[in-house]
């Protein structure tokens, strides 16, 4: 057993070991360097947390050799795409929220997919002037965005990494030729039926020799993968962005059914972006998050509202708790359905929305049962608001990396929709990122909806890696989530729980989901107690089942010194902790 295994959660050895048995980069941007060299670095347990034991084991791996929190986010990932494709992958996009020990900084590295050069704002139009069905859409050739996720790893490791860049995707690449066991997880998902599963490539791929569809406890091997990242460790990105798998993304997206734009120079010319992170006091913390086109800034806002109410002073078991959080999460989502998209392209009013006034204005309109409706607010520098429900589907993964020196990545990694098109280059999924646009390019008024379609620009995204930091500037803890559009309200809960009301961060996790956007309060109706459902009934809330089952949230706090990881018990992931 590896040390790793020293401190780790409950049931994560057993896991792991049955699991184990089973089985260039772009121009970055300016950076700013410190002025002198730090002082030597207190070491501190380094640790990974992941939704699947063999990525977290791969990611620990190279802690262990004396890689950074960097080198083992590129193993966690690359094993992710493998024995996890309904959630990210080689062909999908991410946000990346870095905090470097050596200088108590946070920086964003913006993965996220970009639209085409030619694509259009109709493209989610049919010849009727009117949005495709969401079923259609997500297995079109044009809902893939220029993938990002492998882009933006590798900015994050020619700045912050420690090992050769060619050492780091040996774990996937033995999994791929050897086979992994499917998980209980992705066997219920090869079970349901996706209209991803039904395309060819997706088909192919999970065949048994006799023609059925593979399930839980098959092995599945990919020696395509692993033939591709043999080529991706011996020629950087080049081997995804140029050459022949480039090629192949390019026919894949552009044949039928909806053939999309993409162009072998859209590959080429993609770059993540180094940003500035979003970030606002909560309680004892400053919380750091990623700006838009995430939605770390209405993350913000919620916690700044339930910051006004006293939530901090009830507990799980009151009722008027489950209440406020559900008002609060209204409020925050009709802003973030309203103002949000790409900030490169449109002007996102963050100052406003975390603006005190205009907070405590917001807060006040929670009053003693649920508003009929809740409209979005009108912060300082926000445009004609607009509803915007766009889908966002809960095909993404969240993990966390602490290195010995003390840096941190807290990163959610996503394909869209469960196993993104259904459509494979090389043993990897391509994505469906771009149907996070809204369908439907125009406002009520005519005017161009914020999250419209545009050549080169990004989809508003819920996904919100968050860095909290201490008083004195230090990590103190990270948390992210999958989940779509209720992404925000998993993090939020599990923060409310973990923090206002003292649970431990695996206890925080456990607590039932409730997902309030509009007019629908969703929530894992089974798990609250029947006395929470009636005080909800009271106040005007009729919780409904079918939302908030699935969620991927991955936190750690730092307390007392000590590690307070979790794993989201609604999945199979894995805290792992070495020694210092």
């Amino acid at each position: 057993m590896p040390k790793a295994c020293a401190m780790v959660l409950t049931r994560i050895c057993a896991a792991l070991a049955a699991l184990t048995l089973a089985s260039c980069a772009p121009v970055p941007a300016t950076v700013e360097t410190p002025a002198s060299a730090p002082v030597a670095q207190q070491k501190v347990a380094p640790f990974v947390i992941a939704a699947n034991p063999l990525a977290a084991q791969a990611g620990m791996d190279v802690l262990e050799r004396g890689g950074s929190a960097a080198d083992a986010a590129l193993a966690v990932q690359a094993m992710l795409s493998l024995v996890e494709p309904q959630s990210s992958g080689m062909g999908g996009g991410a946000f990346l929220n870095y905090y470097d020990a050596s200088s108590d900084s946070v920086i964003i590295y913006d993965g996220r997919e970009t639209a085409p050069a030619q694509a259009s704002r109709t493209m989610f139009l049919d010849a009727d002037g009117e949005p495709l069905g969401y079923r259609e859409a997500v297995v079109s050739g044009r809902a893939t965005g220029v993938p990002g996720a492998v882009a933006a790893l590798a900015m994050l490791h020619e700045e912050h990494g420690a090992l050769p860049w060619d050492g780091l995707f040996d774990a996937a690449i033995a999994t791929a030729e050897r086979g992994f066991i499917i998980s209980p997880r992705l066997g219920r998902f090869l079970g349901i039926d996706f209209p991803q599963l039904a395309q060819p490539d997706a088909a192919a791929y999970f065949a048994r020799p006799d023609g059925t569809r593979k399930g839980a406890g098959d092995r599945l091997e990919n020696p395509e993968y692993a033939n591709f990242l043999r080529r991706l460790a011996a020629n950087g990105i080049s081997a995804l962005y140029e050459g022949s798998t480039a090629a192949e993304i390019v026919q894949r997206t552009r044949a039928a059914p909806r053939g999309g734009t993409m162009t072998m120079a859209d590959l080429a010319n993609y770059r993540p972006i180094r940003r500035e992170p979003v970030c606002n006091p909560w309680r004892e913390y400053r919380v750091c998050a990623p700006p838009p086109p995430s939605s770390g800034a209405a993350m913000l806002e919620l916690l700044a509202l339930l910051e006004r109410t006293d939530i901090a002073e009830r507990g799980p078991d009151d009722p008027q708790a489950w209440y406020l959080f559900a008002e609060a999460s209204r409020l925050m989502y009709a802003d973030r359905d309203a103002y949000f998209g790409d900030g490169d392209f449109v002007d996102v009013p963050v100052e406003g929305l975390l603006d005190t006034a205009y907070l405590d204005a917001r807060a006040s309109l929670i009053g003693p049962v649920a508003a009929e409706n809740v409209e979005p607010g009108r912060p300082a520098g926000a445009d004609l608001a607009m509803e915007d429900l766009t889908l966002e589907p809960a095909g993404t993964s969240h993990f966390i990396v602490r290195d010995a020196r003390g840096n941190v990545l807290s990163i959610t990694t996503t394909v869209e929709s469960i196993f993104g098109t259904g459509r494979m280059v090389d043993g990897f999924f391509l994505n469906n990122q771009l149907t996070d646009f809204s369908f439907n390019p125009l406002q009520h008024d005519g005017d161009e909806a914020p999250n419209a379609v545009a050549p080169g620009k990004r989809p508003r995204s819920s996904m919100v890696p968050l860095i909290l930091l201490d008083a004195d500037g230090q990590f103190a803890g990270a948390i992210g989530s999958a989940g779509g559009n209720s992404i925000p309200a998993y993090v939020g809960k599990t923060l409310v729980a973990a923090v206002d009301w003292g649970l431990s961060v695996q206890e925080a996790l456990a607590q039932p989901n409730l997902v309030a956007r509009g007019n629908r309060i969703g929530g894992e109706v089974s798990r609250f107690d029947p006395a929470i459902i009636a005080g909800l009934a009271e106040r005007g809330i009729d919780l409904q089942p079918g939302q908030g089952e699935d969620s991927g949230v991955h936190a750690v706090l730092i307390r007392d010194g000590e590690v307070d990881g979790g794993y989201d018990p609604r999945r199979e992931g894995v805290v792992l902790v070495g020694e210092p």
